[in-house]
């Protein structure tokens, strides 16, 4: 996948249960104090990128999932770029994917009560969703689409889930490779085409 406008991507800051490595899915945590920081130094960094660049924040869109965390922290960046904190769209589309019954767990919960299941997943990366919840290729298709329309320079505010799928479509990884990318909150991705770059 290649963009024809440049991405910002941005993962929440961090929650309780990121902290606790349980699996949050579509639960909405808010963010942490750490989360604050992180959400912070993403707009910091942000900032000044676009100064180097030369670049109006104004003339961005900004675009995040719809969950309290990724509210929270599209917020905070964009006071920190001098922008009203309102001014952003969201998009039920972004919201992460949906874990099902593995929704509050830690991977040692979920390996005591379902022992197969991680098993069944590293057979299956892509096509396999816990009871109740998405697999990655159903998350792909869901979220393929925003990408796709993306019509302008946008910063987005999105979960750890979509962001390893689209960095699955513009690196060309397979499903396996996809489940295995860190998905960083403290840093910003910036997409250009089909070049991925960290700031």
């Amino acid at each position: 996948m290649r963009l024809a406008h440049t991405l910002y991507l941005v993962r929440h800051g961090e929650t309780d249960w990121n902290a606790e490595r349980r699996y949050q899915g579509q639960i909405d945590i808010p963010i942490n104090r750490k989360g604050h920081g992180q959400a912070q130094r993403n707009g910091r960094e942000l900032r000044a990128l676009l100064e180097t660049r030369g670049i109006d924040p104004l003339g961005l869109l900004y675009l995040a999932s719809p969950l309290t965390r990724t509210r929270t922290t599209m917020e905070l960046m964009r006071e920190t770029l001098g922008l009203p904190a309102p001014g952003y769209q969201t998009d039920a589309r972004l919201i992460e994917a949906s874990y099902g019954v593995w929704e509050g767990l830690t991977i040692p919960e979920i390996e005591a009560r379902d022992p197969s299941a991680f098993t069944r997943r590293k057979a299956d990366p892509g096509g396999f969703a816990p009871a109740g919840g998405e697999s990655y290729d159903m998350l792909r298709e869901r979220v393929l689409p925003v990408f796709e329309a993306l019509h302008r320079d946008t910063v987005m505010v999105t979960h750890g889930g979509v962001i390893k799928v689209f960095r699955g479509l513009v690196e060309k990884l397979d499903a396996g490779s996809i489940l295995a990318l860190d998905a960083p909150q403290d840093q910003v991705l910036v997409v250009e085409g089909d070049t991925i770059s960290f700031i």
